[in-house]
């Protein structure tokens, strides 16, 4: 089945190079555009995406503002945002992670890149641009915030000490391919820690779980390694 995508830019020029793109892939598909955050959430709503191609300034109801309408609502629980942007450092990309973004790429990168990060998302994987992923969560996300804590700290104690280290491996911008090695396990078994932590802490998907475990303080800025 096909990866369906919809796609929310204000530029039109942009979101039919988008379109072409996406409907030139045979596991891909676009069924639907739209100019603002307001007509985002309805279209989402009417068409019930696998992915939300999301971009963050738009006039009107901004990208921020649909994608926590959109993460909000039961119905579209199947339905992940990716955020585009033009600046990885922006305030507003750890904003929209905190209401349930599950990841965000520059609108800079190749198509290659871009279409991977469609299909990595809707495999329910989260997409944090390597460039600036750490030190974007370490500015913005490592103060919990008290009206956007997404799971109270004691939550943690539902882990294992072995679910515990993978996920804070997790928000260090570990891939599963490198907490395997550092922690001398198969990537399957890392897979399932994962998995479990998920379910564990009630976390969306991996993006969620890397909000989690520094507004829970399970990491910490000064804990982050290089």
């Amino acid at each position: 089945m096909s990866v369906r995508v919809l796609l929310v830019d204000d530029q039109a020029l942009l979101r039919g190079t988008f379109r072409l793109l996406i409907d030139s892939c045979a596991d891909l598909e676009v069924v639907g555009e739209a100019a603002d955050g307001r007509e985002a959430v309805e279209l989402a709503r009417t068409h019930r995406p696998d992915i939300v191609l999301m971009d963050i300034r738009m006039p009107g109801t901004d990208g921020l503002a649909a994608t926590a309408a959109i993460c909000a609502d039961p119905d579209l629980a199947g339905t992940r945002v990716l955020v585009l942007t033009m600046y990885e450092t922006d305030e507003y990309v750890a904003r929209a992670l905190r209401v349930g973004a599950s990841g965000f790429l520059g609108k800079y990168v190749t198509t290659d890149t871009l279409l991977a990060g469609i299909r990595t998302v809707a495999a329910g994987e989260a997409l944090l641009s390597p460039g600036a992923t750490r030190a974007l969560i370490t500015r913005f996300l490592s103060g919990p915030a008290p009206d956007t804590l997404l799971a109270p700290p004691e939550r943690l104690d539902d882990l294992t000490p072995r679910e515990r280290e993978v996920t804070a491996l997790a928000a260090r911008g570990r891939s599963n391919d490198e907490i395997a090695e550092e922690l001398v396990l198969s990537v399957l078994t890392v897979r399932s820690h994962i998995q479990r932590s998920l379910t564990k802490l009630g976390a969306r998907d991996r993006a969620q779980l890397v909000v989690i475990a520094y507004q829970t303080g399970l990491v910490r800025p000064e804990s982050r390694q290089p």
